[in-house]
């Protein structure tokens, strides 16, 4: 981008500066994502860019929820995830006594699959119906 006459282009550390000759001071200029063009800013804003800042502190913050290390050979006090039942529930589900596996837990199984299918018929006659109604013409 060619800079105007008596204006000379000096890349900087991050930015672009533009030394205006004999003028006053120097002006600074960054990218914008937006435009796609330099625009001009602030010397902070330029040499810092996206709106980056230098951090002020190399401390670390304060831990909040500080807990103790503990190492894996230490017993936990309590147990979160209670006794795994994963292969009793496989024993159950994967005896062949002629149900499919999703009625093998007894009535409440049942209603839910006998509720699940009359809405599905229900649906599916008011579906019938509508389009029935629809394909006729109006009377006028």
């Amino acid at each position: 981008m060619p800079a105007p006459s008596g204006l000379s282009m000096v890349p900087s550390l991050r930015g672009y500066r533009l030394q205006e000759v004999g003028l006053r001071g120097d002006m600074y200029y960054k990218f914008s994502g937006f435009t796609q063009k330099l625009a001009g800013s602030w010397a902070s804003t330029a040499y810092s860019p996206q709106g980056l800042k230098p951090v002020a502190s190399s401390e670390s913050p304060p831990i909040i929820f500080a807990t103790p290390t503990k190492f894996a050979s230490e017993p936990a006090p309590y147990d979160y995830a209670g006794k795994n039942k994963v292969p009793e529930l496989q024993k159950f589900f994967q005896k062949s006594d002629g149900l499919p596996v999703h009625l093998k837990h007894g009535l409440p199984d049942q209603m839910l699959y006998r509720t699940t299918m009359a809405l599905t018929l229900g649906g599916t006659i008011y579906c019938l119906i509508a389009l029935y109604m629809a394909s006729q013409p109006r009377n006028k």
